[in-house]
């Protein structure tokens, strides 16, 4: 068996929006990694074409609705169980946020391999059909500086509203 069988198992996770290195949560993952709890495994582009849209507060959301949008720029990280259980709280998995879902992503050194059993936190269905409705079905390539423009951090929001009410509103109103 040797020492590999006392590794942890990992997961590997798609990021395409703030925990991108450059981007507001990244830090999250810098100390996952500093941890053990996480490793850069590489760039990566969805296999698949997926709607990446942005949100309330120019928030990232990658939308679970395959053949529309484009393929979608990202990082992929090799991240343990105690890693994911961070990232879920992040990501507000239990509150319905969003929801990590599987994910086939294309490795963007090394001619491209197909990596399959990946994950990635995905706009939740129960509000992801009206993000892209109020997108106008134009999704973006890749969540860049650019794209992110006037992205505002969670403690600097309005404190008076919950995240899904933010979407709500986001989502009923006119672009």
């Amino acid at each position: 068996m040797g020492t590999a069988a006392a590794a942890p198992k990992r997961t590997l996770v798609f990021t395409y929006g703030t925990l991108k290195r450059g981007f507001s949560n990244h830090p999250l993952l810098q100390e996952l990694a500093s941890s053990g709890d996480a490793s850069f495994v590489g760039a990566a582009v969805t296999a698949w074409r997926l709607p990446l849209v942005c949100g309330p507060y120019r928030v990232p959301f990658l939308l679970n609705l395959p053949g529309e949008g484009d393929r979608v720029a990202g990082e992929l990280y090799a991240v343990t169980a105690r890693g994911l259980a961070r990232l879920d709280e992040l990501e507000g998995v239990s509150r319905a946020h969003y929801e990590r879902l599987p994910v086939a992503v294309d490795l963007a050194e090394g001619g491209g391999a197909r990596v399959d059993g990946a994950v990635a936190y995905y706009a939740h269905r129960d509000y992801a059909a009206e993000l892209w409705r109020r997108s106008g079905g134009k999704g973006y390539p890749e969540y860049s500086h650019a794209v992110a423009g006037g992205y505002v951090r969670r403690k600097d929001r309005p404190q008076g509203q919950t995240f899904l009410e933010q979407i709500r509103s986001f989502v009923s109103s006119q672009s």
